[in-house]
């Protein structure tokens, strides 16, 4: 552990982070790999936050929760890793002292709660206790509005910004494959817009219309 990392274990104790201090972490994790995983955590916090503040949860916690979701890939270099980016995410927050967080570093790839349902190859770099405890998590967690709102906006956005979840789920697809329990994800996932839209009072896509605009037809 380099000095600059001591430094922010010994800061980023709990989960109450301001967003001075998660955005100081996130830059570190950066720093460590540069990837294009950084822009699209920018825009799932983006979007999860903007939906937060329009359905009465808490936006600074969504916003954090977005820019922390895939922190794993700051270990997790040129496809290779010693473990899947959600678990190292996840021990990596863990040993921040921040267990919300370290929820959310799973519970995002999981909108159908099975873990034969993720799209990604990085399980592979997982020990067999890891993907037993992955499995018991995802079977003991209750989902609540915020794990929903990160899955929902990690579907929304890409590096480039806020789209159509068609548009996001053909894109994993493509890279991925189509894996037997996709269906069962992808209605998981229009579910939680339709939670969401619901709490709104009317369709979420409209507070994003002018990205969305942008990204289907052009500038």
């Amino acid at each position: 552990m380099n000095r600059t990392e001591s430094a922010l274990v010994r800061v980023f104790r709990g989960d109450q982070l301001s967003r001075a201090q998660a955005e100081s972490l996130f830059a570190w994790a950066v720093e460590q790999n540069p990837q294009p995983w950084a822009d699209h955590c920018k825009n799932v916090a983006f979007a999860a936050e903007t939906i937060a503040k329009n359905c009465g949860l808490d936006a600074d916690r969504a916003y954090i929760y977005g820019l922390f979701h895939d922190i794993g890939y700051h270990a997790y270099r040129n496809g290779k890793g010693r473990s899947s980016h959600i678990y190292i995410g996840y021990e990596f927050m863990m040993e921040k002292g921040c267990p919300d967080i370290a929820g959310i570093c799973l519970t995002h790839s999981f909108p159908y709660q099975d873990i034969n349902s993720y799209a990604g190859s990085d399980l592979t770099f997982c020990t067999e206790d890891e993907l037993k405890f992955i499995t018991k998590f995802l079977q003991d967690a209750v989902y609540d509005h915020y794990d929903k709102l990160i899955q929902l906006c990690d579907c929304l956005a890409t590096a480039q910004g806020v789209c159509l979840l068609e548009k996001r789920m053909m894109d994993v697809a493509m890279r991925h494959g189509v894996i037997e329990l996709g269906p069962q994800k992808w209605k998981a996932t229009f579910d939680a817009k339709k939670h969401f839209d619901e709490m709104y009072g009317g369709n979420i896509y409209n507070l994003f219309r002018e990205q969305i605009i942008a990204d289907v037809f052009g500038k």
